[in-house]
């Protein structure tokens, strides 16, 4: 039999706001982030944002904002928008989902980083200031990432904030008539003050020169294994 642990449970996500250096989490509300998050995937070439979530692109700004206006209302998944801290734009989402106090098990999913805020230093901080929310002000035990296991990006993000990966589900899911393996990755309350202070330590100001490259990868941080080939 397994450890004896606390059975008790975790308290639900809330809609807080999480203020970063760099970046700011705020609950998603469409008549606030609704024109910029439009803005920001209207053109056509950014269709591949959508390739392995379950919904989009979509053909015009109301669809869109009537898609957002149900991420709004929803409490599982729980929405926030991702705002650069200077300018308070909103430049992409990201979700609490399975949320499930009784095993203090939570995972992040339904990510979207729109161009503007691909691999920034506000990118990787989004994941940061969630993560430690979770385990530091509710007290989960169990941190998941999920993607589709053709999904190497993702599959490589995984790898890149710390998340240890766990195994493939096959056929999982049919997503937009495809078949979906999922791979699963997590990160365990045990582990998250080494991946803590990893991520510290690469956000960190003194890490970047004054035309704002790292000095240090996270890779050169230490990872845990190798993303797919």
């Amino acid at each position: 039999m397994g450890a004896q642990v606390d059975p008790s449970a975790a308290p639900l996500p809330g809609r807080v706001t999480l203020r970063g250096r760099y970046v700011e989490l705020s609950p998603l509300d469409v008549a606030k982030h609704g024109a910029a998050l439009w803005e920001e995937v209207l053109d056509p070439a950014n269709d591949r944002l959508w390739r392995y979530l379950p919904d989009g692109p979509f053909a015009d700004r109301a669809a869109f904002e009537a898609n957002v206006r149900l991420r709004c209302s929803s409490d599982n998944p729980l929405y926030f928008a991702i705002l650069d801290v200077e300018t308070q734009r909103a430049l992409g989402w990201a979700s609490l989902m399975r949320i499930k106090p009784p095993e203090r098990c939570v995972e992040v999913g339904y990510i979207l980083y729109t161009p503007a805020l691909q691999r920034t230093r506000g990118a990787t901080e989004a994941m940061y200031l969630l993560a430690r929310y979770v385990f530091e002000d509710l007290g989960y035990r169990r941190y998941e990432w999920k993607c589709d296991s053709l999904n190497a990006p993702s599959w490589r993000a995984a790898l890149r904030l710390g998340f240890t990966y766990e195994g493939v589900f096959r056929q999982h899911m049919i997503i937009k008539g495809r078949n979906r393996d999922t791979a699963w990755f997590s990160i365990l309350d045990r582990e998250w003050a080494a991946r803590k202070a990893r991520l510290e330590a690469w956000l960190d100001p003194s890490n970047f020169d004054a035309q704002g490259k790292q000095k240090l990868a996270l890779s050169e941080l230490g990872v845990d294994q190798l993303a797919p080939g």
